[in-house]
């Protein structure tokens, strides 16, 4: 099995090089540039091969072959601190550190095929979802524990859509890989948390891989014969897929009292949520504009449930422009935040308030897009998306891990109050090119 894992992440883990991050929690905003552009929509209005992943329905557009590939560089901004450490050995409060990260890249590759009048196929290989944060060379003391984290997620999608008349129904196998590795320091001392930084030792859990299988349902109505003309509604629903990442959380959670101290009891599990999904777009003239609603059960999925994720609501407008040369998009995208403050007053509160922000940053709320394709000829167009993520911020309450730590090391709590602090924003730049055969 870890052959074939390392097979099919080969592309994505040659490219993507350093850290990667995401925008809906771990998923990225969209699959595909054209997508990107209008703000990831693209339950009901289609993009070809792209749609794949998107709603495996929409690959009726295609009408003979065509094959469409991307890639997306990221350049996210992530900070943080907490003063759980400096408070328990008396330090100075840390000011922020920034995650080590340069630029990131995901390469997506899609194909569609008509082989009758009332059926396409196609074959999609995409980067879907990653998350992480690079503190290795950090002050200790900045109370990020030298964390590293990594998630990064692969899915191959096999897609197959039928159409007749007005609605298209889409059905698609998915095979996802993913890869997690996970470090940060830990503190030897006898006494629990120590001024001395030779206590701490780093706690390298190594990369695990998994891969998973599940599906994806699509339908959508086009009301081409109807007073509505232009006017196209559509759903799909997303399958959980279970992941486990051998040694990873589990000896993180240990080293900080382990499932019953902390209440995470999944252990080595991190599911990649269900989702469900609602879109409709409406074309008139040289013009569409586009609306998503994504359901995301993060609260569901084992992992993230126990972490206090919550189940997020995402919302998507788009608008496209478009004529025999050229079109062009916009969009913004609102995922609400799923990293929910727990309540610091307790120590498995803190410390799922500390992990989360420190380690799984997936804060972002507010993305705006825009971009454009240009046509070559009727066979060849080129295509670009920007995306520019606001800067996020949150502070959640770790003052129950400061008490552990004060009263571990044999100091007396006096109600000093600590949190874990974090920022983060990102910028991508996503450069596509399709083929109609």
């Amino acid at each position: 099995m870890k052959k074939s894992i390392k097979l099919a992440l080969c592309l994505f883990l040659v490219v993507g090089t350093n850290l990667v991050y995401a925008t809906n929690g771990d998923n990225l905003i969209a699959t595909g540039a054209k997508s990107r552009a209008m703000g990831g929509v693209g339950i009901a209005k289609s993009f070809g091969a792209e749609s794949a992943l998107a709603n495996p329905a929409l690959l009726s557009s295609v009408t003979d072959m065509e094959i469409s590939g991307s890639l997306s560089f990221f350049t996210p901004s992530v900070s943080f601190k907490s003063n759980f450490i400096s408070q328990a050995i008396g330090a100075e409060n840390p000011a922020y550190a920034d995650s080590d990260t340069g630029v990131n890249i995901i390469p997506e590759v899609s194909f569609a095929q008509r082989i009758s009048k009332y059926i396409v196929y196609g074959v999609s290989v995409t980067g879907t979802a990653s998350m992480g944060v690079d503190y290795s060379n950090n002050n200790l003391k900045n109370g990020s524990l030298n964390m590293q984290t990594d998630l990064q997620l692969l899915k191959i999608s096999i897609p197959i859509s039928y159409q007749s008349k007005n609605i298209s129904i889409g059905i698609s196998p998915i095979i996802q890989f993913g890869t997690l590795e996970l470090s940060h320091m830990i503190d030897t001392s006898a006494q629990g948390v120590s001024p001395l930084a030779s206590d701490f030792v780093l706690l390298d859990n190594g990369a695990s891989s998994d891969r998973s299988l599940g599906y994806e349902i699509g339908l959508a109505y086009d009301m081409q014969d109807t007073d509505v003309k232009g006017l196209i509604l559509a759903m799909v629903y997303k399958s959980e897929l279970i992941m486990r990442y051998d040694n990873t959380l589990s000896a993180s959670i240990e080293s900080f009292g382990g499932a019953d101290v902390t209440g995470i009891y999944s252990g080595d599990n991190l599911n990649q949520p269900s989702e469900f999904g609602l879109g409709s777009s409406y074309t008139f003239d040289e013009n569409t504009i586009a609306f998503d609603y994504k359901y995301i059960a993060w609260g569901d999925a084992a992992g993230f449930k126990d972490f206090g994720w919550t189940n997020q609501h995402v919302f998507a407008v788009g608008y496209e422009y478009k004529n025999d040369e050229l079109s062009m998009r916009l969009g913004y995208n609102y995922a609400q935040n799923p990293v929910s403050e727990q309540d610091g007053s307790s120590y498995a509160g803190g410390i799922k308030n500390s992990f989360n922000l420190a380690g799984f940053p997936g804060i972002v709320e507010h993305h705006f897009t825009f971009g454009g394709s240009y046509f070559i000829n009727d066979e060849v167009e080129l295509d670009f998306a920007v995306v520019y993520t606001g800067e996020a911020r949150q502070s959640y309450d770790t003052s129950a891990v400061t008490r552990a730590f004060i009263e571990s090391a044999g100091g007396t709590y006096l109600g000093q109050r600590s949190s874990a602090d974090v920022k983060h924003s990102q910028f991508a730049l996503s450069w596509g090119a399709s083929y109609k055969f």
